[in-house]
Parts: structure tokens; C-alpha cells; sequence
């Protein structure tokens, strides 16, 4: 009887997940986003349901260092450091594993961390290679993550379905050095569809009427506001523009991106990745680590198969717009 008792409590013992295990998580991200929080949900949600529940068996702490959109050189540079530092500490700490979100965080702290042999998983990454991946797909050693990136084919074959008579395209963007390099893919896979591309890169302290004025004046058809810092400046101010010139001259907007209040986002449809799949693919990529014990760079990078398609009836209904019955069938309301 007392041996059944023992092999019962053994059994109960093993069987429940991560029993007597205590888990050790940072998270580093640059920027109060909300889209970061919505990642660091779905991500703890994934987390609790392989048994990984932060103030049972999961530890986690959280350093978000602020940061200005328009920050200056030296503000950058300032930011950078606080990085670089929080990286120092985080690698004396030992945790069992560290997340980043975003480019910046993940680009100036991956190396110190890695090299204190801590795992690594990155999410909100819009061009992995930015952040040191061998590819889009293949990270390096010691850490893997998920991705925001948007194929250029898949963003303009969603394009021509809601916009069958698009053939020039208008894109205005800045130094941000993800809109940078996925600017040159889209006038590359533009070129390859037949699409022409007026594309003009401002500073951050331009205004966005008078360069949307030139390409108009070029003959856009549409413009695409792509992933860039420069949209969010001065509460949304360019954003705001664009959505007024939209309303005057009755063209079309499209964003890569849904943020900002509602008032002030400006275009008719979103292509673009839902945050919470994303955090929720990142979390799977921390239990492979954590649970089953693969290393991070035999993960390949995670990224939302099948794009998300949003659209702003209102807007469309007020700017007297239209789209294709194909791509009101398969838009989802804007959230």
C-alpha cells in the first residue's frame, strides 16, 4: 500500500509541468509602445500555457527605456548606452534567458548577452539582418527570434487586389534604417510587378505636405506610409497631413502599420502584422529554449505567414473611396 502511495506521488510529482523549476526572464525593450505591450502579453499568455506562469515558476522583469522618435544624435548616442549598460547587468544576472523587443534593443544588447552564454530570442524586429541574422530566416548562434517583416510581394499583390488600376506607387520615408532597406525591397518588387515607384527619403523635421504635393504631382495613384519613426513625430503630425491631403485630393493611403489615436491614422487600409501573433509565436520560441532544452540558433525565425488586411470604413466612406468587393470580403474592421 505504501509503495502504490509512492509511485502515486511520484507520478503527481513528474507529471505537472515545471514542478520545482523556477524560471528567470528579462525583457529589454527601447520605447513605451503600446504594440510592445500587446507582444509582451500574447507572449506571457503562450508562456502559462506550457506551464511557464510568471509568479509561480517564472520570474520576469521588465526594463523599458524611454525614447524620443526625433531624438538628436547625442540623445541617440545617450540612449544607446543605457542599452549597453542595461545589457551589462542583465548578463551579471544570469537569467535563464533574455527577450528583446525591437531593433535597437536587440541590436545594441545581443552581443553582451550572448557572450555570457544567456539565451537570446528578439521580437518586433522589422529586417532581422539589421540585428546581425544571416538571413530572414536563419538568426546565428546563441539567438533566434520573430519578426514583424512583411514580404514586398505579398504587401503589393494585396495592393493591386484592392486597387486594380494602381500603377504608380508614392512612399515617403526617413533615415529610419528599417524603412531604409525595406524601401529599396519595394521598389525592387515593384519594379518586378510592373509598379512604378516615386520614392523620396526626408528629414525628420520635414514637413510631409509639400513632398507628398511633389509626388503627387509626379502622378502616384496611392501612397504607402511604410514602417517608419518618422509617421509617429510630433503626436502623429505627419500622419495627420497625409490623411488631410488624402481627403483633398481623394487618393488613397495605405499603412504598414495600425497605431496612434483613431482619429489620427490616417490611411484607408493596413497591411500589416498583428502583434499579438507575433507575441505569441515569441513565446513558443522561449519554451523551446526553456522546456525542451534546443539551442536558440537551431530555431529559425519566426514571422506571420498570412498578412493581416484591416480596413477604416469610415474612412473610406468619408475621403468617397472605393475598393474592390474581393478585399472588403477579406479585410477585417480596423480594431
Amino acid at each position: 500500500m505504501k509503495k502504490a502511495c509512492l509511485i502515486a506521488m511520484m507520478f503527481l510529482f513528474y507529471s505537472l509541468p515545471c514542478w520545482g523549476l523556477d524560471y528567470h526572464l528579462e525583457i529589454l525593450q527601447v520605447g513605451n509602445l503600446e504594440s510592445f505591450d500587446v507582444a509582451v502579453a500574447a507572449m506571457k499568455a503562450e508562456l502559462a500555457q506550457n506551464g511557464l506562469v510568471e509568479g509561480r515558476n517564472l520570474k520576469i522583469n521588465r526594463t523599458v527605456i524611454e525614447a524620443s522618435v526625433d531624438a538628436g544624435a547625442w540623445e541617440k548616442a545617450k540612449i544607446y548606452l543605457k542599452i549597453s549598460s542595461h545589457a551589462s547587468r542583465i548578463a551579471k544576472a544570469k537569467p535563464d534567458l533574455v527577450v528583446t523587443i525591437g531593433t535597437p534593443a536587440t541590436k545594441y544588447s545581443k552581443d553582451k548577452i550572448i557572450a555570457a552564454g544567456i539565451p537570446l530570442v528578439f521580437t518586433g524586429v522589422a529586417i532581422p539582418e539589421l540585428v546581425g541574422c544571416r538571413s530572414k530566416t536563419q538568426s546565428g548562434t546563441g539567438f533566434t527570434g520573430t519578426t514583424i517583416y512583411l514580404e514586398p510581394s505579398g504587401v503589393l499583390q494585396t495592393l493591386k487586389l484592392a486597387l486594380p488600376r494602381l500603377k504608380t506607387l508614392g512612399i515617403i520615408y526617413s533615415d529610419d534604417e528599417n524603412a531604409v532597406a525595406y524601401v529599396d525591397e519595394m521598389k525592387r518588387t515593384c519594379a518586378k510587378l510592373g509598379i512604378a515607384v516615386h520614392a523620396k527619403q526626408v528629414n525628420r523635421s520635414d514637413k510631409i505636405t509639400p513632398v507628398a504635393n511633389d509626388l503627387l504631382a509626379k502622378g502616384v495613384d496611392a501612397f504607402y506610409m511604410p514602417l517608419d519613426a518618422y509617421y509617429t513625430l510630433r503626436d502623429y503630425e505627419p500622419i495627420r497631413e497625409l490623411r488631410a491631403l488624402a481627403y483633398q485630393k481623394k487618393i488613397p493611403v495605405i499603412g504598414s502599420v495600425i497605431g496612434g489615436p483613431a482619429h489620427s491614422r490616417g490611411a484607408i487600409l493596413y497591411i500589416a502584422s498583428d502583434f499579438k501573433t507575433v507575441g505569441g509565436l515569441t513565446g513558443k520560441q522561449v519554451v523551446k529554449i526553456l522546456k525542451d532544452g534546443i539551442k536558440p540558433e537551431a530555431i529559425a525565425i519566426a514571422r506571420q505567414e498570412k498578412l493581416d488586411v484591416f480596413i477604416d470604413r469610415g474612412e473610406l466612406k468619408a475621403q468617397g473611396l472605393s475598393l474592390t468587393p474581393q478585399i472588403l470580403a477579406m479585410a477585417k474592421p480596423l480594431p
